[in-house]
């Protein structure tokens, strides 16, 4: 009754939800989420089970998916079950299979809250979960406001497991005879997380045994340090940014000189999208002084030094966006995208069949720093297939680009040649051939933040 209890008194205290609302809890078929399940329902909570198949693992999944469907019809409440083809999305996009599934998943959850009018979404993460999630954004240098855990609510999402670590749920499920599937993928250090799952936190714990609990209040004492962080820079905001019509103005001069420069001109543009790859580099060009007439892009934004001011306006159409990309560059924006950059030995590359917005290429060909900008009147290469030059005039005409799309084109170029045409067709001089050693992924990706 202990993990019932504090269940009941964690969701009441942080106001999660009320017995008014209809909870849609996402139930994987795990331990997390089939306990989760026993305490709303025990709880007289009003709520649904939402259930995807990714078809990743066979037998096993579908297996996962009887399990949650039984359970939800012996609690008597709706079951909802959707399959994806996951690999299929894979190929389409050129995402990650992690990032494919996180993706449909929640597309998923939001479209049932409006087709069956569910005021939340219940995620059975747990305190072991974020301290793993705290130690994969320290080694990510995600900066502070990563290493605050998991957020407790996100809008609709809401996650009444934090307070509980992983030895109580499972604990309650054995005494309850709540039955739970293990997925096998749970004991491969292949992924991220479990490296540290298997790894890293047991041989802690060896030493600390109470270290789930002081992380918790670790990461509480820094979610504090956090909001107290987001107040103050309101302050420094309406003191230091001056907005008109067209513009605004980072006047430097208004913020206080003992506070680190860096870290107040960090959080300043990040509220404009700007990344902090972007942003490192105009601080450095702003203390170097060689900044002026140089542009710094976000997806929607440019940002330019002028007499010792930070000026942000919206990215004009006839704008260039040119940015430069070194070995070091893992991300930029461009065109209203984002494009990430990877470096991979060829052994490594699984297919060289890949869709349009990914670009296999072969790196050892490559000069840097490479630009990426919009296209130009005049400007050829080699369309991947052929051995003759094109006009990018012409293979957009014969591709049937639009004219709106024609103007947000942009070509990514080594030295005076184009390497991809991006999101359609790299230059095939650069292609992976069987001599290839080193390969440069980059992927198109739309809708995403960073």
């Amino acid at each position: 009754m202990a993990l019932l209890e504090a269940f009941q008194r964690y969701v009441a205290e942080n106001d999660l939800a009320t017995h008014d609302d209809r909870i849609l809890l996402t139930v994987s078929g795990g331990v997390d989420s089939m306990v989760m399940l026993s305490l709303f329902t025990r709880s007289g909570y009003s709520v649904g089970v939402a259930h995807c198949n990714f078809q990743l693992r066979g037998a096993e999944a579908d297996e996962d998916d009887l399990l949650v469907e039984r359970e939800a019809t012996r609690y008597g409440i709706p079951y909802y079950g959707v399959r994806f083809d996951t690999m299929a999305e894979v190929a389409a996009t050129g995402e990650s299979v992690e990032m494919a599934a996180r993706r449909l998943r929640y597309e998923w959850f939001d479209k049932l809250c409006e087709e069956r009018r569910y005021d939340r979404v219940a995620i059975a993460h747990h305190a072991d979960d974020s301290v793993e999630t705290f130690f994969i954004n320290l080694i990510r240098g995600t900066g502070l406001r990563g290493l605050t855990g998991i957020g407790v609510v996100n809008g609709r999402l809401i996650r009444p497991l934090l307070f509980s670590q992983r030895k109580e749920i499972i604990d309650y499920a054995l005494t309850n005879k709540i039955p739970y599937r293990e997925d096998s993928t749970n004991a491969s250090t292949k992924y991220l997380r479990n490296k540290f799952r298997l790894g890293i936190v047991p041989r802690i714990k060896e030493i600390s045994p109470k270290f789930t609990d002081t992380m918790a209040a670790n990461v509480e004492r820094l979610t504090s340090a956090q909001n107290f962080i987001d107040r103050s820079m309101e302050v420094i905001r309406r003191q230091a940014l001056i907005r008109d019509e067209t513009r605004t103005v980072v006047d430097l001069s208004r913020i206080d000189p003992s506070l680190p420069a860096d870290f107040v001109i960090f959080e300043l543009l990040r509220g404009f999208g700007f990344n902090g790859e972007v942003i490192n580099s105009l601080y450095r060009a702003f203390c170097e002084g060689h900044g002026s007439g140089k542009r710094f892009f976000s997806k929607d934004s440019v940002a330019y030094i002028d007499r010792g001011r930070i000026l942000i306006t919206p990215i004009p159409d006839d704008e260039g966006c040119t940015t430069e990309v070194t070995p070091e560059t893992t991300h930029i924006y461009c065109g209203g995208a984002l494009l990430t950059f990877e470096r991979l030995e060829a052994d490594d590359v699984e297919s060289l069949r890949q869709p349009e917005n990914v670009a296999l290429l072969d790196a050892d060909k490559l000069t840097y720093p490479l630009t990426v900008r919009r296209w130009n009147e005049g400007d050829a290469f080699v369309p991947f297939g052929m051995d003759s030059r094109k006009k990018i005039s012409d293979f957009l005409i014969n591709n049937k680009v639009s004219l709106p799309d024609k103007r947000r084109q942009f070509v990514v170029t080594s030295e005076n040649d184009i390497v991809w045409v991006v999101g359609r067709r790299i230059d095939d001089r650069y292609k992976v051939a069987p001599a290839t050693e080193n390969v440069l992924r980059i992927v198109r990706e739309t809708d995403v933040e960073i």
